[in-house]
């Protein structure tokens, strides 16, 4: 999964996806209502691959904390997070990132996380199906078997 390409941006509610850049903005859809709008330079924008969650010992990739969600919920959070309460929303983060650092992590931040991921996977976005292993063999090689002496 590809989170490079979704951004938040301070001051506007929801995630965006960068469809086109240009000299000093850049072109974000808003995954809310789908509308295109310009980004600039000066709006504070970060990518959701940029983004980790403040754990006891490392912190954690935004995309790993979005795999323990689905691990645990499936493709739908179990819960209404907009209405739910701190304790409820300190309970349910610690199901799926049971090391979060409880001193750094507040509530409003567990809230944008769980939205943030019901929002990914309404869009078809998010992805956790496990990409088949390739054995990582050049095709044209000589085994000893068929050598020449």
């Amino acid at each position: 999964m590809d989170l490079s390409k979704v951004v938040s941006i301070a001051g506007k509610p929801g995630l965006f996806l960068i469809k086109s850049q240009a000299i000093g903005r850049i072109i974000v859809e808003s995954l809310i209502d789908g509308k295109c709008v310009p980004a600039f330079a000066h709006d504070r924008m970060s990518s959701l691959e940029e983004i980790s969650i403040f754990s006891v010992d490392e912190d954690k990739p935004l995309k790993e904390v979005f795999k323990g969600i689905h691990d645990k919920m499936g493709d739908k959070v179990d819960f209404d997070a907009k209405k739910a309460s701190n304790d409820l929303l300190r309970a349910k983060f610690l199901e799926v990132m049971p090391d979060y650092d409880q001193d750094a992590v507040y509530p409003s931040d567990m809230k944008k996380v769980f939205l943030w991921y019901q929002m990914l996977m309404d869009k078809g976005l998010l992805d956790f199906t496990e990409e088949p292993a390739t054995p990582e063999t050049p095709e044209n090689t000589e085994t000893p078997e068929n050598a020449e002496a």
